[in-house]
């Protein structure tokens, strides 16, 4: 009996699209534990994390895993109304690519972790990439290699070796769906909330505002002499200059002038997070994982949840104003 005949387009795009989930699915949630890694367990050398790498893959994960789901319970279906659907060309083509896929994946994850071992560089944070792999790629083997084998033929559903065949296919399944819920659960408890994130922004943003109109301070400081009496004297209309608002509220920022030094400034916002509040998400900017300098301080902009002031000092020495730089130069 030519098995091509009973293969429609139906089953060609049910096939095309169950390989294309599974091979994303696979690839977002590998890459979704290995930035869980990179963030519980983070490596001097290789520091910088972003939480757009941890939200990509549960996007993905979040669409593509039901998607999977859904598209191999129809094939499944169809077998079992026509037994003879379980050996179209496609669906052996698909089954044997993921049979070679997963094991060739198994054998290179062992054998980068023998070679790792070997040259004495190995680390809690690969051991643990290494598992990753192995598990994801050992379920993915074990779950195709029964689905070759137990393809729904009604004359053998008696068969208690088959029964038990489906059972562990059953669990393979159900395996991947707790593996894949616990990895998005974990992404989130790292990232934070989309409430979370938008405020991270908003706060990253004020940084970034109160950043440039230091600068501008110090600028104006460099060329007039004198500190500028509020935020309206660093306009400038030639340079199109205008001081940024917060970006939430819309009000502006706080200047504030210290009397107990002419050089020294507070420059002031509300911010609705703390900088190091305790789950430890960042925005969706890219930042190291650890910015503390000796003080404990994050550069000079760590900075707690609600209405908070930085106190900033010009010194002269690092910042000599238009004329003393003409003197040294004898301009």
């Amino acid at each position: 009996m030519n098995t091509n005949t009973y293969m429609s387009p139906k089953d060609f795009f049910l096939h095309l699209g169950a390989t294309v989930a599974l091979y994303a699915s696979a690839i977002a949630i590998i890459n979704l534990a290995f930035e869980i890694m990179n963030r519980l367990l983070p490596d001097t050398l290789s520091n910088y994390w972003s939480s757009s790498s941890i939200a990509w893959p549960i996007s993905m994960l979040v669409v593509l895993v039901p998607i999977l789901y859904t598209l191999e319970n129809l094939i499944n279906r169809d077998i079992r109304k026509i037994a003879e659907k379980k050996d179209i060309w496609i669906r052996r083509w698909r089954i044997y690519l993921t049979l070679f896929l997963s094991g060739v994946t198994i054998a290179v994850d062992v054998i980068t972790l023998i070679n790792t071992y070997l040259n004495g560089e190995i680390s809690s944070r690969f051991i643990w990439k290494v598992i990753i792999i192995l598990i994801i790629s050992a379920v993915i083997f074990a779950y195709y290699i029964l689905a070759k084998n137990v393809a729904g033929d009604p004359s053998v559903e008696s068969i208690t070796g088959v029964k038990s065949k489906k059972l562990w296919q059953r669990i393979l399944a159900i395996v991947g769906i707790v593996v894949t819920l616990s990895a998005i659960i974990a992404g989130f408890m790292i990232v934070g909330s989309p409430n979370t994130q938008r405020s991270l922004r908003f706060d990253s943003q004020r940084v970034n505002d109160l950043s440039n109109i230091q600068w501008q301070i110090v600028t104006y400081w460099q060329r007039a002499g004198n500190m500028p009496d509020s935020l309206y004297d660093l306009r400038d209309p030639i340079s199109s200059l205008q001081i940024p608002l917060d970006p939430e509220t819309g009000k502006q920022y706080e200047y504030v002038s210290m009397n107990k030094d002419p050089l020294s400034f507070g420059l002031c916002a509300t911010f609705d997070l703390a900088s190091n509040f305790k789950n430890n998400a960042v925005s969706s900017q890219t930042q190291p994982i650890k910015a503390m300098n000796n003080d404990g301080l994050d550069y000079g902009w760590e900075h707690p949840a609600g209405y908070y002031c930085f106190e900033k000092k010009i010194d002269p020495k690092l910042y000599p104003r238009s004329g003393t730089v003409e003197k040294l130069f004898n301009i």
